[in-house]
């Protein structure tokens, strides 16, 4: 019986996408560099925000400029993270319903650590056993480090947990983490995309999301 719970946060708990785009298209402009619309920004997320900040420069950008870039983006990034960002709706409803069936639950995010902290206890006090972040040591997603570092802090073996996620990153991190992984269609990717990626389920909204959820526990 599945007892973990570990969603990615960015497309799906969290709509972060206007506050992504801003500070991207912020660093792009102080570095005399052209912005960037909202889709593209939207199509370049989901492996971290090295690259997003890597995706949106110049073919002809240096390492150089790659580097002025990320570093304004995420100054401006650490200061703006919450000002547009919301929950998708439904979403704080799923996490309590899914803690009272008995779930435990953990956000992993190639989102910098110090952002994923703002951000949980901002939008989801006491709603969250764990969350974790890209840090130093450990690799970002698809690699299994984060949620293995998740798993054993909070003392479940990978065919207790499931993972839950918006985009193709997150259906490879359950397979090289060695846990279940069920998608959302309100995220950052199309329903197309998650099947053409090889997701086997797919929620279409956070209370279908908590009924599937709930009824695997039961």
């Amino acid at each position: 019986m599945k007892g973990l719970l570990i969603f990615d946060l960015d497309g799906t708990l969290l709509d972060t996408l206007d506050d992504l785009a801003a500070s991207l298209n912020y660093a792009l402009t102080c570095c005399g560099l052209p912005a960037r619309s909202r889709d593209e920004v939207q199509s370049f997320i989901g492996n971290g925000v090295r690259l997003l900040v890597r995706r949106a420069l110049p073919e002809s950008a240096d390492a150089e400029t790659e580097q002025r870039v990320f570093a304004a983006f995420a100054e401006q990034y650490h200061e703006h993270c919450a000002d547009l960002t919301r929950p998708y709706a439904g979403v704080e409803d799923m996490l309590r319903q899914v803690r009272q069936a008995g779930f435990a639950t953990a956000v992993v995010s190639n989102k910098s650590h110090r952002e994923v902290q703002t951000l949980c206890e901002r939008f989801f006090p006491g709603l969250l056993d764990m969350a974790a972040g890209e840090r130093p040591g450990l690799a970002r997603k698809p690699a299994p480090d984060l949620p293995r570092l998740v798993l054993e802090e909070l003392g479940f073996r990978p065919e207790q947990a499931c993972y839950i996620g918006d985009s193709p990153v997150d259906i490879e991190t359950a397979v090289n983490a060695g846990t279940d992984c069920v998608c959302v269609s309100w995220g950052f990717r199309s329903r197309r995309e998650l099947i053409r990626a090889g997701a086997a389920r797919i929620a279409d909204s956070p209370a279908a999301l908590a009924a599937l959820l709930v009824a695997e526990r039961n």
